[in-house]
C-alpha cells in the first residue's frame, strides 16, 4: 500500500508521516517513507536519522541533467522498483524502516521543482511493495502534486487539516483533485486541544462532504521534539495514530 500524506503548509504532515511510520514499524510492518517536499529539511531527524540519505535525483545527474541521464542505466529504468534495489547511499534504513528523498531546493535562482516532480511520480510508479510493506510519503504543501500526476499510483490519500479556515477550504479543493484521479481520501485533525474544536472541524469538513479518519491532540511531546529537531517519544498522538493505521490497512 502506498500512502499520500498532503496539506498546507506547517499543517503536520510530517508529524503524521512519522507517527504512521513508528506505529507500522513496531507493529513489524517494513516501512518506506519518502521525503518528497522540496522545502522541509528536517523530516530525517524526527524519523531518528542523524543524515538524510542522498537524494535520489543524483541518480540522474541532478535537475539539469535530468532528462540525459533518464535513459541511462539506473533503477529509475527498470519496470519494478523493489525495496532492495534502492541503492544503499540513497536510503537509510534501521530495523525495518527506510528513507529516501526526491531532493531539496538548495540554492537561490535553481529554478523550479517540476524535474523532482517527474522523479517522484516515474519513481512512485515502479516501486513494487511485496507483502507486509508500505509506502508513506510526505508530499509537498498545496496541491501542485496532483497537477503533476504524482498521486496517481497512490493508493490513499490522507489530508493533515489543522483549525484554520485556510486549511478547510484547501481540504474540499484536495478532496475533489482525489475524486478525480479516484483516490480513496480522508481527513486527520491535528493541533486539537477539546472535543468542542473537533467537533467544530468535523462539522465544517462534513459540510464539503469529508471523512475524518482521526484525530491528533496538540500533544507536547511531539511539539517538543519538533522544536528540538529529534524523534518522537511515545506519546497521546501516537496513540492516536495506532487508530488511524487500524483504519487504512485492510
Amino acid at each position: 500500500m502506498k500512502i499520500s500524506v498532503c496539506g498546507k503548509g506547517g499543517s503536520g504532515k510530517s508529524t503524521l508521516v512519522t507517527l504512521l511510520a513508528n506505529v507500522a514499524q513496531r507493529r513489524g510492518i517494513r516501512v518506506l517513507v519518502v521525503d518528497s517536499d522540496e522545502s522541509n529539511a528536517g523530516l530525517y531527524r524526527l524519523l531518528g536519522f542523524n543524515q538524510p540519505p542522498r537524494a535520489l535525483m543524483e541518480l540522474v545527474g541532478g535537475k539539469k541533467n535530468l532528462k540525459e541521464k533518464m535513459g541511462q542505466p539506473n533503477i529509475l529504468v527498470e519496470k519494478q522498483i523493489p525495496l532492495e534495489h534502492i541503492p544503499p547511499q540513497h536510503v537509510r534504513s534501521k530495523n525495518g524502516l527506510m528513507l529516501v528523498s526526491i531532493g531539496k531546493i538548495l540554492q537561490a535562482l535553481e529554478g523550479c521543482a517540476c524535474p523532482m516532480g517527474v522523479l517522484n511520480r516515474e519513481f512512485l510508479k515502479k516501486l513494487h511493495l511485496g507483502e507486509n510493506e508500505i509506502a508513506i510519503i510526505d508530499m509537498e504543501a498545496g496541491v501542485e502534486h496532483f497537477g503533476r500526476g504524482i498521486d496517481t499510483s497512490i493508493d490513499k490519500v490522507l489530508l493533515v487539516v489543522e483549525p484554520s479556515l485556510e486549511s478547510i477550504i484547501l481540504a474540499e479543493r484536495i478532496k475533489n483533485l482525489a475524486g478525480d484521479i479516484k483516490k480513496g481520501f480522508w481527513a486527520v485533525l491535528n493541533k486539537i486541544n477539546s472535543e468542542d474544536l473537533a467537533s467544530k472541524l468535523r462539522s465544517e469538513l462534513k459540510k464539503r462532504g469529508i471523512d475524518v479518519i482521526g484525530v491528533l491532540p496538540n500533544d507536547p511531546v511531539i511539539f517538543e521534539a519538533c522544536l528540538e529537531g529529534r524523534a518522537f517519544g511515545q506519546g497521546e498522538a501516537a496513540r492516536a495514530a495506532e487508530n488511524i493505521l487500524d483504519a487504512l490497512l485492510p
